[in-house]
């Protein structure tokens, strides 16, 4: 049997919503699958909330603005963020990004758990949002890593070319964080460092929780800590 994770709400009746923002790229996607982890949380990802291009020709869908704050359906992921702080389960939308289209007929049912953590680039944007959220994290990174991972995951996952992700960053991404991202980190309880070590950055966001008395830690055993 799984030792079981080293955090838990003292107040399990209404789940913890935490938010996790920051520039595409910055790490605060692997930030928040390690604090999933952690948290025995339920991950709620902005991705899966772009809105579907199929009115659009192929040819003209990768030429959208994927980093304005429009080209997500935000006000359907505030009404999910609400019902699954609520208790309530939800059925989010599939996102096809080789396509820029939501898969037809198919959702995937999420339940709620003691911990909620909504992350994406616009995560600490949307003024709605932000009201829904407990605790708000912002993951800071220099342009270029940013442009370097974005590369590696767009290739890697989304189908990309190494040309095309550059073009969008330089285009879009990068003007679209400097009015939207960037900004948004003045609204986070706190600001890690995505150049920094996965365990720091954990255990910061961690000890914040903790001094806010909004988690504890406890022993497989039971025994505090």
């Amino acid at each position: 049997m799984q030792d079981r994770p080293a955090q838990q709400l003292l107040l399990p009746q209404r789940p913890l919503v935490l938010g996790l923002g920051g520039c595409s790229g910055s790490g605060k996607t692997t930030l928040a699958r390690e604090l999933t982890t952690q948290l025995a949380a339920t991950l709620l990802p902005l991705d899966f909330y772009y809105r579907c291009l199929s009115r659009l020709p192929p040819e003209e869908r990768a030429l959208q603005n994927f980093d304005h704050p429009d080209s997500l359906e935000h006000a359907l992921l505030v009404e999910h963020v609400e019902s699954l702080a609520g208790g309530k389960l939800i059925e989010r939308p599939i996102y096809d990004f080789t396509t820029h289209t939501r898969v037809r007929d198919r959702t995937e049912t999420v339940t709620p758990t003691a911990v909620l953590i909504v992350e994406g680039i616009l995560a600490l944007h949307y003024p709605q949002l932000r009201a829904l959220y407990d605790f708000s994290i912002y993951v800071n990174a220099p342009n270029q890593i940013c442009l370097n991972r974005r590369i590696y995951r767009d290739m890697r996952e989304r189908g990309r070319t190494e040309e095309s992700v550059r073009a969008q960053f330089e285009a879009t991404a990068k003007p679209m964080a400097d009015l939207y991202v960037i900004p948004s980190a003045q609204h986070a309880s706190i600001t890690v460092e995505g150049t920094d070590a996965l365990d720091w950055s954990v255990e910061q966001v961690l000890q914040s929780l903790h001094q806010l008395r909004l988690l504890h830690s406890f022993h497989r055993s039971g025994s505090q800590s």
